[in-house]
């Protein structure tokens, strides 16, 4: 039939117009069934181009080498990083950093006797922030992924693994494509909202680098009311402090990552929660399986030695944070009266974690936060007033020597008795051993952080 060059074209969906247009006039060949809305939801709410979706599925599904498809996740994260603005710093940035770590270390060395780290500090994009963490990512992130897979299989009936057979090995790429997917998108997320490499509370990168992006410290400041220097300088002073503690505390890192090892080992799966989740989900509807992924469907079960293990991981990063805040707040004493609204700023945001933070916590059943940090804060604090900076932080030396949670209950009474065990053990070998820690007490005299110091603001 002839067509009148003067008609309208078809609208889309038109039965005459052969489907759905896409633009550049692509026909969509999904129009109408359950597949349009899923590739939609892949394209942000357009068909994605087909032969790009089919290498990311063959991305997906191809052979990793550990638990989780690492090459989808770095993909996932900086596909997520790019939907808003990620300049590369600018030389006056890079400048601007510089500047102020050599300021805050130059004041660090008056309240601690932590040596500052050495390294050269860096300016790093989002996306540079993603790549230069994956490592440490991987190490957290794998033993949790490996015991949920292994509980995930414990959980299927004999009869069922029999069945499966060879579709084991699909199922396990599977699963790490739907970890890579997930951790890529929670990453993604978080590098939007980190201002360096330390203030999730665990040592992202092992060089000792003071690392701030600044993008994100604009972000930060914003709304605060205090001038941009100021938040830089300070945020600066708490990566450096950071640095310090992980770069001379040797045992430190270890025990923060083991922590979260042994939180993963004891993974379990309710399998009847997850059935249950999975009969509520419509497979139309693309919005309700990201609700259930992020909403905590696959989350694992926690155990009460997982309880056990996450009590010990939040105690340990609130002594973290607890003395980088002390430290920081004993520097920035009568120099920078904007660091009390910073610190109160910086203490909120940790306290009550971000998006992205929260997103993670559902992925793997674990917060990275110290629920305890204004506790160890009071600790470390009441220890400087009672025995001097020194007696602080010769506390690190040994994990044995560390605080618990009980004594973040009582913190002058920690501080007390350190003094008393100091002064009258009778313990030969544990004199000799405290003696060692606490003979640089003598070279503080002058250190304007020493125990005649006013009591830091808690």
């Amino acid at each position: 039939m002839a067509t009148d060059p003067h008609d309208p074209p078809d609208e889309p969906g038109d039965e005459a117009g052969g489907g759905h247009q896409q633009p550049g006039g692509q026909s969509n060949p999904f129009a109408g069934t359950p597949l349009e809305q899923i590739f939609g939801a892949l394209g942000g709410g357009q068909m994605p181009d087909l032969s790009q979706l089919m290498m990311q599925v063959q991305s997906m599904m191809s052979p990793t080498a550990g638990n989780v498809n690492w090459d989808l996740a770095t993909s996932v994260a900086r596909a997520t990083v790019a939907r808003s603005a990620d300049p590369t710093p600018t030389g006056s940035e890079r400048s601007q950093v510089a500047d102020a770590v050599t300021l805050a270390e130059h004041w660090l060395d008056e309240v601690t006797d932590l040596p500052a780290a050495g390294a050269a500090p860096h300016a790093w994009s989002r996306a540079e922030w993603v790549e230069a963490t994956r490592p440490t990512w991987q190490q957290l992130v794998e033993p949790i992924a490996e015991n949920v897979v292994r509980a995930m299989s414990d959980a299927l009936p004999a009869e069922a693994k029999a069945m499966a057979g060879p579709l084991i090995g699909l199922l396990g790429q599977a699963g790490g494509a739907m970890f890579g997917q997930q951790v890529g998108q929670a990453l993604g997320e978080l590098a939007t909202e980190v201002v360096g490499s330390t203030d999730v509370g665990l040592p992202l990168v092992a060089d000792g680098r003071a690392v701030l992006l600044p993008t994100n410290v604009k972000a930060f400041g914003e709304g605060l009311g205090q001038p941009h220097s100021d938040v830089l300088l300070y945020l600066a002073l708490r990566e450096c402090a950071s640095q310090r503690l992980f770069n001379h505390v040797p045992w430190l890192r270890g025990h923060l990552l083991g922590a979260v090892a042994e939180f993963g080992r004891g993974t379990t799966i309710d399998v009847a929660r997850i059935e249950a989740g999975l009969a509520d989900i419509d497979p139309t509807n693309p919005a309700s399986l990201q609700e259930a992924l992020t909403g905590g469907l696959f989350e694992p079960e926690r155990t009460p030695a997982q309880q056990a293990a996450l009590t010990r991981l939040e105690t340990a990063l609130a002594l973290v944070e607890g003395w980088v805040d002390e430290v920081v707040t004993a520097a920035t004493r009568d120099r920078m009266p904007t660091a009390v609204a910073l610190r109160e700023a910086v203490r909120r945001r940790r306290a009550a974690g971000g998006p992205a933070e929260q997103t993670f916590a559902s992925l793997v059943g674990l917060e990275l936060r110290p629920r305890r940090l204004r506790d160890a804060s009071n600790l470390w604090a009441a220890l400087r007033d009672a025995q001097g900076p020194a007696a602080r932080d010769a506390v690190w030396a040994h994990p044995d020597l560390m605080p618990g949670a009980d004594d973040l209950d009582d913190p002058l009474g920690f501080a007390e008795r350190e003094h008393h065990t100091g002064a009258t053990s009778t313990d030969d070998d544990f004199d000799s051993a405290l003696g060692r820690l606490l003979d640089r007490d003598e070279d503080t005299a002058d250190d304007p952080g020493g125990p005649g110091d006013p009591p830091a603001d808690r």
